[in-house]
């Protein structure tokens, strides 16, 4: 599928948002990139992975103390990953270029391409959210069924029970297939990679062999291959749920939509915003401790409309957002916690799986 156009609106939804929010940081006189907040933040998490990746490994604790290690260190990864990595590739986590490229790049070290992230995440998602065959994000195919358009399968009437396992596969597949299969088949879905540099060529494969060395081989002759494989599945089967449930429940939830665009033109009726505030939820956006740890992905509706304002904003600027879209009667999708979405999720994925 080609990727749609927008309509236009008489009213742009977006550039009165963009006109409140920008009045808000001239009068408070901050800037939209991150701050000390963000940096703290950053050094605890990064200093508490590093922490776990040289305890787990070299001094190598006994099972009742290495499980939760590595539990931990699954969590910590995810967190790097929405609060660092996130920031970075978006060019909101500081107002230095160097320092959202360093930050970008923090998913090559876990393992995972930034380029081929910016691709699927920055120019993909969040110009087409939830557009089937153009929204790589919401292809799960043959395993699970996400929109209404999708073939439904026998299996898929458990998908709802099984989504629980699948979500936690996510790492292990993102790191040894999914990256490759966009690499060598230059695509994501249906929409052609922009043409890799030598630069680009070498970092995806020098990460890649480094990620080996550093994950598999290290561990492997420093513990051996069973301590190593098992310390690895539970890892990456912690950051993989984390990292899955987390953007599923800013989408795949049943009140959000799926929209289709009109054929033979291609084109969407609406403009892009409003395509962003019925396809995009919010969740917990109350709780601190859950902002804190989500790098504020909970605020999803103001991410999507707002990509390079760093996420530790999001709390506030989401008052202006929220207001606004009061005012004009667009709406706003919100679960006040976070055990709703998950609820709203499971209920959307039952639903799609029987009928």
């Amino acid at each position: 599928m080609a990727v749609p156009s927008f309509g236009i609106s008489t009213l742009s939804v977006h550039a009165v948002l963009k006109k409140r929010v920008a009045e808000y940081f001239k009068q408070e006189g901050l800037s939209p990139s991150g701050n000390y907040k963000l940096y703290l933040k950053a050094g605890i998490l990064i200093s508490a992975y590093i922490f776990f990746y040289i305890h787990l490994i070299f001094f190598t604790p006994s099972a009742w103390i290495a499980i939760p290690e590595c539990i931990l260190w699954g969590t910590v990864t995810a967190f790097i990953g929405f609060n660092i990595m996130h920031d970075g590739a978006h060019g909101s986590f500081s107002k230095y270029p160097g320092l959202n490229k360093a930050a970008a790049l923090s998913l090559d070290f876990l393992g995972a391409s930034s380029f081929m992230w910016n691709m699927k995440h920055n120019v993909i998602h969040h110009a087409y959210t939830n557009i089937d065959d153009v929204d790589d994000d919401i292809n799960a195919r043959p395993f699970l069924r996400l929109c209404a358009t999708q073939k439904r399968y026998k299996m898929h009437r458990y998908q709802y029970i099984y989504f629980w396992f699948l979500y936690s596969l996510l790492y292990l597949f993102w790191v040894f297939f999914t990256d490759y299969k966009k690499y060598f088949r230059h695509k994501i879905g249906s929409v052609h990679l922009k043409r890799l540099s030598r630069k680009d060529h070498i970092v995806f494969w020098g990460f890649k062999l480094l990620y080996i060395f550093l994950y598999i081989a290290l561990p492997i002759y420093v513990c051996g291959f069973v301590p190593w494989l098992t310390a690895f599945l539970i890892y990456a089967a912690v950051a993989g749920f984390l990292l899955s449930i987390v953007f599923q429940l800013a989408h795949i939830v049943d009140e959000t939509s799926f929209p289709l665009p009109a054929q033979p033109s291609n084109e969407l009726e609406e403009e892009w915003a409003l395509l962003q505030l019925k396809s995009t939820a919010n969740f917990a956006t109350k709780n601190r401790f859950i902002t804190w740890c989500l790098g504020g992905l909970n605020f999803q509706v103001e991410h999507h409309l707002f990509p390079k304002i760093s996420h530790i904003h999001y709390p506030v600027i989401s008052n202006i957002v929220r207001q606004t879209c009061m005012n004009m009667g667009l709406p706003y999708i919100e679960h006040y916690r976070m055990y709703s979405a998950i609820r709203s999720h499971i209920s959307y994925l039952k639903k799609l799986g029987s009928t």
